[in-house]
């Protein structure tokens, strides 16, 4: 039980992770067999949005948009929080690294298209979990 007390924080950022790449990577239609051979890159900025935008498509575009960066905020909060990583810049390049990842991985299995604003899109979700991290320990600093 005091393993689990101590390491409770790792466990549940373990947890995060493995339901990301899930969600990501390792989702339904997920083949060694088509390694390869159904992977597809956009490197156009935004422009999947906009017939979402002009269909009136709003889950799909908040799914897409909003989920980007909200999956990647509890990245960004466990490195600032627990001080993981020295900066601000390390841990916006370590989700760098993670999104990168997820996006190679995407392409090689054919489970998604590589999209470039996936990539900017989770940096911003890993810098508001910086955010919200800085600005609670000031919250909470200044109530002491």
């Amino acid at each position: 039980m005091n393993f689990i007390r101590k390491n409770l924080g790792k466990i549940i950022f373990f947890l995060y992770m493995v339901i990301v790449l899930r969600i990501t990577v390792f989702r339904s239609g997920f083949s060694l067999e088509s390694l390869f051979q159904n992977g597809q890159i956009n490197l156009k900025l935004f422009e999947e949005y906009v017939p979402i935008i002009q269909d009136g498509r709003w889950f799909t575009f908040l799914y897409l948009f909003v989920g980007n960066i909200i999956w990647f905020v509890p990245f960004g909060m466990y490195l600032e929080y627990g001080k993981k990583v020295k900066n601000a810049v390390w841990i916006l390049l370590a989700g760098l690294g993670f999104s990168l990842a997820i996006e190679v991985m995407q392409y090689v299995f054919g489970t998604g298209f590589s999209e470039l604003d996936d990539l900017i899109l989770n940096i911003v979700g890993v810098g508001i979990g910086i955010v919200c991290v800085r600005a609670w320990k000031r919250i909470v600093r200044n109530t002491r």
